[in-house]
């Protein structure tokens, strides 16, 4: 057993949660023991009591009291396989001594989870690229959606990137493909949203559901959320190329939304409904035929304030291969329309 220690928190540990430096200091000890000397006092930051989800700045001091000697054997690291590093090295788009940007494939989670064992995060060891330390996720995509999904190579661009996303001081723009037309052309779509618990034993299933703006404040756990969407090019009334902004960034926000509006997301399994056909004029998430049946939604582009330079950066992924195939068996040509359609009207 240890004695009661003393620790300086790093000029790059700073502006994390106290949780996770404790762990990274001391990996043996369990987040519930950390809980629990939190709530007994024992583990204090600038002599002041905290909880676990606390966050801690560089500079601080946090008192460790005495932890056991024998620290449980750490668990082996799981490897890369040749092929998996080649594939997410592969998926490259930009990259540079601060940030990566990956065109992330369709059917990669972002985060491990229930299952999910193959993810970018556990797959991001094969992106060092002469470092020690793997670059981190600083903002998330669905396992579906396709395209730009940014990481940062240090602990510090992490949190600037961190703060730009909560700031808005980025710009999404995704690419869908919607059952029917969406009229008008371009608009801003304003229902808010609330989860609904899933029907499973561990909550699988799990949706959001549309609240109507009136209804916001009245409905527990809604929060409000924002779209604006603008129709680029269309097939009569059976599908449109849609670009959306997410003004805000809820769970399944695009998804939900347009779902909401009649002109879900073709091949939107969850929220436009996985054995309905769309025969025009919106609903029904499948277009039949030879078009694919995964969900054509993707990141296209991201525009941010690079970290350290200063200067504005635009990225953009190409499309995903179902998504190609969709596109030119429509006929639309991405040479046709603007890169931000919401630009003149800002």
């Amino acid at each position: 057993m240890t004695g009661v220690q003393t620790l300086t928190v790093g000029a790059d540990e700073g502006d994390q949660r106290l949780d996770r430096w404790f762990r990274r200091h001391f990996p043996h000890v369990s987040q519930g023991r950390i809980e629990k000397m939190c709530r007994k006092g024992e583990i204090r930051v600038d002599g002041a009591r905290v909880k676990a989800a606390s966050r801690v700045e560089a500079g601080q001091s946090v008192r460790i009291p005495p932890l056991p000697d024998d620290a449980p054997p750490p668990k082996a690291k799981t490897s890369v396989s040749e092929s998996d590093a080649a594939m997410i090295q592969n998926s490259v788009i930009y990259r540079d001594d601060y940030i990566i940007a990956l065109n992330k494939p369709a059917g990669l989670p972002t985060q491990g989870g229930s299952k999910q064992t193959r993810h970018v995060d556990g797959l991001a060891e094969a992106l060092k690229f002469g470092l020690d330390e793997k670059p981190r996720l600083v903002h998330r995509l669905d396992k579906d959606t396709s395209g730009i999904l940014l990481l940062a190579r240090t602990r510090s661009i992490a949190n600037a990137l961190t703060a730009a996303f909560r700031d808005r001081d980025t710009r999404k723009i995704y690419w869908a493909a919607v059952a029917g037309t969406p009229s008008p052309r371009m608009g801003t779509i304003r229902y808010g949203l609330v989860k609904a618990p899933g029907h499973g034993a561990k909550g699988e299933g799990e949706k959001m559901l549309a609240v109507h703006p009136r209804d916001i404040d009245a409905t527990e756990g809604a929060k409000r959320a924002i779209t604006d969407y603008a129709v680029l090019s269309s097939l009569g009334t059976r599908a449109a190329w849609v670009a959306l902004v997410p003004v805000t960034g809820r769970t399944h926000q695009l998804r939900v939304h347009m779902a909401e509006i009649g002109h879900p997301i073709v091949g939107d399994g969850k929220y436009g409904g996985s054995g309905q056909e769309n025969l025009g004029d919106g609903w029904g998430a499948q277009l039949g035929g030879e078009i694919s049946r995964k969900l054509h939604l993707h990141a296209r582009s991201l525009t941010l304030t690079h970290p350290v330079t200063g200067k504005r950066l635009t990225l953009t992924a190409p499309l995903p291969e179902h998504m190609e195939r969709t596109w030119k068996m429509l006929d639309w040509n991405l040479a046709d329309v603007l890169a931000d359609p919401f630009e003149d009207i800002e």
